[in-house]
């Protein structure tokens, strides 16, 4: 038992140090306050760590984070919004500071260790804001009937939910941090959407412990430079170290290469390296990446337990969050290696602390490629797959008609770097690594071809099954979405179907795969036909059970200017030549791109009719319906036009009077239907009356950047009607000469 005197002296100072976080602003102060900290720490023993977790530890989030600070005045009023450390190092850009910031909450450091010590010792609980948890986990929490499964079904709650005035979460210091740590990116961006909304969100004082572990609101910070790029964004390089100190990813089983470095923290968290692993890995993709979807579960695991998602009467039908994607990628991206292990042990991989990169192997090495495996689906990918495909499908659903589509082309990118887990290599970490270490990245060192994937081999084939749906019906959908907001830039729009088109056809064997797959969903019977097929056909009921479930409440509607519908891609028509199919609907956006894109600046234009030529070449089905030498000619005679009539060129309205004067009109009453000497005259007024109504709609033409596009009558349908018009027409003749 701890002397009265020395508890009083701990308090002391942990309320002096408290109020010194709190009033650290500025760079000296707060690298001086991060000194403070650590000396603290150094120069006591965990079992005397109590008022430094009840009191310090709060405060010390708070200024890390931006959380509710009680300094500083109202959002509104605020001189210097940014008032977290982590902003501050954004504002200022100093690299020393970011340094001294990231050795405190380092997971070598002693803060970490002084917190599974104390974890250890069951010191310190807090409760957590309900406020702050998931949108569908406080839906729940709110629930008498649902509360009960909630830990049940959210693996980073379960065992955490106790009843107090009302049903809480009671978290130990680690899991309190790291419930923070994953609330930090979400705050930021309903911040930024608030900022430019101009929703002002209210601000409340707080006091110590009580406040601090009920948060009721924080600062607004001001929505950051999109156009401002760290070197290093300090926060992607925290998360980067934890994911890299507690989340194995290479052998899941010998958690190399960490285990030397999860060693020095013993077993803080509960004994378990992988019950730590996971419950950081459920929180962050609970937090980030399922967070407001209104169908957070799979929906027979829901249905065990009494629970009926949708949750359509409590969470809105909207995109996630803005500005997670950063943080998503990475955690996509390095969840992915786990794919990835040695058949022949560990030696083919490098240690963290080494250059991140592939160990390449020596000339007299047996290292082959064959002896690359896939993990089975016990690796972290299942913890990804139905949450990140909901998350990118209602990021291309949800996205408003004629917002911008920055947030659904960053999800895209999320998108791409999912479906090509084996072009994901170490050196994708390297900038990070470089930043651990304290070094540069040299930009000049050109990468060797072992330290990036080496493309798809069928060693990957277990990966695309298992997650056929990315590959088929997202693509499906995402051509929807490349529909829908076409007309909203054209260029990238093109650019991403290129893309993903690209990514399908690129290796023969991915595309021979995926077709097989494809035959073997739609085979109503298997036969002694194409043996692959047959032995594909065992995986077509879990994909349709993933389908029905991935996709559980989500689909297109009449309202959101689709022109898809509800169960439109039930059947996976990726391949299919039907009018819904993937084929006519690139097809129809290939038609839909051209038109477009003739109203691109004339120096993007051809780059642009560049890329679409080289989409005309990926379609999936390898086949080209259309007529080439009869879309060209008819391409250059609409740029012909344009020129001639200058379309290209729209009109700059600098005086509405100029612009009123320009325009001819015909005085009706002048004209006496009695002085009209005749025909010849009504057939001039005709012809004056037809060129100005066409002077009128090349005005408006210009105006609105309309262009001529002749490229439509080269579709099949057209000169499908128009043979049989020429046919029809020649038979009649003959008919009719016969006849006579």
């Amino acid at each position: 038992m701890l002397p009265h005197s020395y508890t009083v002296d701990s308090l002391s100072q942990s309320q002096d140090l408290a109020s010194n976080i709190l009033a650290a602003s500025t760079p000296s102060a707060i690298s001086a306050a991060c000194s403070s900290v650590e000396s603290f720490l150094h120069s006591h023993t965990p079992d005397q760590y109590r008022h430094f977790f009840s009191i310090t530890f709060p405060s010390l989030i708070c200024k890390i984070f931006g959380f509710g600070d009680a300094t500083a005045p109202s959002p509104a009023q605020s001189s210097s919004p940014q008032n977290g450390w982590i902003d501050v190092i954004t504002a200022t850009n100093d690299s020393d500071l970011s340094g001294r910031v990231f050795s405190l909450l380092s997971p070598s450091g002693i803060l970490m260790s002084s917190i599974f010590a104390v974890d250890k010792l069951s010191l310190v609980k807090y409760v957590f804001p309900t406020e702050r948890l998931p949108e569908y986990s406080r839906f729940m929490l709110s629930s008498e009937k649902d509360r009960t499964a909630l830990s049940n079904l959210c693996p980073f709650l379960k065992g955490k939910i106790e009843e107090g005035a009302s049903y809480e979460v009671r978290l130990n210091v680690f899991e309190y941090y790291m419930f923070w740590l994953s609330y930090y990116p979400v705050c930021r961006g309903n911040n930024e959407s608030s900022s430019m909304n101009m929703i002002p969100i209210p601000k409340k004082k707080m006091s110590r412990l009580e406040s601090w572990t009920r948060i009721k609101g924080f600062p607004g910070s001001s929505k950051r430079d999109s156009d401002q790029k760290l070197e290093c964004n300090l926060y992607v390089k925290i998360l980067y170290s934890y994911l890299k100190a507690f989340v194995p990813v290479f052998d899941l089983n010998a958690h190399q290469p960490y285990r030397s470095s999860l060693l020095q923290y013993g077993n803080g968290y509960d004994g378990s390296v992988m019950a730590r692993a996971e419950f950081l890995v459920n929180l962050f993709v609970h937090y980030w990446i399922v967070e407001n979807d209104f169908s957070p579960f799979p929906v027979i695991t829901a249905k065990s337990f009494g629970v009926a998602p949708p949750f359509r009467s409590a969470v809105e039908e909207i995109p996630p969050t803005c500005g997670l994607q950063e943080v998503v990628k990475l955690l996509v991206k390095y969840l992915n290696l786990s794919w990835v292990t040695s058949g022949v042990g560990s030696e083919n991989y490098i240690e963290y602390g080494e250059s991140p990169r592939w160990k390449t192997p020596t000339s007299g090495s047996s290292f082959h490629v064959a002896n690359l495996s896939l993990r089975p689906l016990t690796s972290w990918n299942t913890h990804l797959q139905r949450p990140l495909y909901r998350y990118i499908l209602r990021s291309f659903l949800f996205c408003p008609i004629g917002s911008s589509i920055k947030n659904a082309s960053q999800v895209f990118s999320i998108w791409v770097t999912y479906l090509e887990p084996w072009m994901i290599s170490l050196d994708d970490f390297s900038d990070l690594e470089a930043a651990l270490n304290g070094s540069v990245k040299d930009a000049k060192k050109e990468e060797s071809y072992e330290s990036r994937g080496c493309g798809y081999t069928s060693l990957w084939q277990s990966y695309v099954i298992s997650n056929y749906l990315y590959y088929s019906s997202l693509v499906m959908h995402f051509i929807g979405f490349a529909h829908k907001f076409l007309h909203t830039d054209p260029e990238t729009i093109t650019q991403m179907v290129l893309k993903v088109m690209s990514i399908l056809t690129s290796y023969k064997d991915l595309l021979v795969l995926m077709k097989n797959i494809d035959k073997a969903f739609h085979s109503k019977q298997t036969g002694p036909g194409n043996s692959t097929v047959n032995e594909l056909s065992r995986f077509v009921p879990s994909i349709r059970e993933q389908l029905k479930d991935w996709e559980d409440g989500l689909c297109e509607s009449n309202a959101d200017g689709s022109f898809l519908h509800e169960n439109w891609n039930k059947d996976l028509k990726l391949f299919s030549d039907c009018g819904d199919g993937g084929q006519q609907l690139l097809q129809l956006f290939i038609l839909r791109a051209e038109a477009e894109l003739q109203a691109v600046p004339e120096k993007n234009l051809s780059e642009a009719l560049k890329c679409l030529d080289s989409l005309k070449q990926v379609e999936p089905n390898g086949k080209q319906c259309e007529v080439q030498w009869v879309a060209k000619l008819l391409i250059n005679i609409s740029i012909w036009l344009n020129e001639r009539l200058g379309l290209n060129q729209p009109v700059i309205n600098n005086d509405k009077k100029e612009n009123s004067e320009s325009v001819s009109y015909v005085d009706v009453s002048e004209v006496d239907a009695r002085n009209v000497a005749g025909a010849g005259d009504a057939g001039r007024m005709m012809v004056r009356g037809v060129v100005m109504v066409c002077g009128s709609v090349l005005q408006l033409m210009r105006k609105y950047g309309v262009r001529v596009n002749l490229r439509v009558m080269a579709s099949k349908k057209f000169l499908t009607l128009l043979f049989l018009y020429v046919v029809f027409v020649v038979l009649k003749r003959f008919v009719t000469r016969m006849i006579r």
